[in-house]
């Protein structure tokens, strides 16, 4: 799974690292980005790329109540193409969610152990995520989902699950406009090559999602 991730970069790394022509509005970099918090996204207009801001935790737009975006923070890549919260949305609402480390509880005993987790040879990357649109009455929202795999070798000493990391040359492949049919985007997840991580432990200071600083991501005394 995913449940909290960092993106500590300035917004002009942003901007050059994913070829966003337009400034990115009040931009805010985060040691502890949390589950109703807005985050950084990026799409394609059908003209353009853009980057802006939904709300983590994805309300269908069939849905009568915005809490569901609670239980729906994260979509099993395995299963999305058939779900009805999730099919529509495979074959044209496609987000890059942009982070530069997450987080991950490894049990120990009755014991978690926080720890932040990178990709070894680039800062930043982007989760496969999806997004939609809700409205009711005078409400509207624009929130997203990350997907999410099971682990592989590396990850599976700390959890059975871990977030879809694009690699950088599939990133304008996952968000191209236009619509495709929910299978092939199933298929074209199954050709996601692991990228290489490195994890080192933290605090449980970061357990907190109120805390945001750099206490959050310090390495923690062997």
């Amino acid at each position: 799974m995913c449940g909290r991730y960092t993106l500590l970069a300035d917004e002009l790394e942003i901007l050059n690292e994913f070829g966003i022509e337009q400034a990115i509005d009040s931009y805010q970099p985060s040691y502890n980005i949390a589950p109703g918090q807005n985050v950084l996204a990026i799409i394609h207009d059908g003209n353009e790329k853009r980057a802006g801001y939904l709300r983590w935790g994805l309300v269908p737009s069939w849905a009568n109540d915005e809490k569901i975006g609670y239980k729906m923070i994260n979509a099993r890549s395995e299963t999305a193409h058939e779900k009805p919260s999730f099919k529509k949305l495979m074959a044209q609402k496609r987000c890059l969610i942009v982070a530069d480390s997450f987080y991950e509880w490894k049990r120990d005993g009755k014991e978690k152990q926080p720890k932040r987790i990178q990709v070894s040879d680039r800062k930043l990357f982007a989760f496969a995520g999806l997004w939609d649109k809700w409205k009711q009455e005078d409400k509207e929202l624009f929130t997203c989902t990350i997907l999410t795999k099971e682990a592989n070798h590396f990850m599976q000493d700390i959890h059975h699950r871990m977030p879809i990391i694009l690699p950088e040359n599939q990133e304008d492949e996952w968000i191209a406009s236009g619509k495709q049919h929910p299978n092939e985007i199933h298929q074209f997840l199954q050709t996601v090559e692991a990228e290489k991580l490195n994890a080192y432990n933290v605090s449980s200071y970061v357990n907190t999602a109120k805390n945001n600083d750099d206490a959050c991501i310090a390495p923690l005394a062997e």
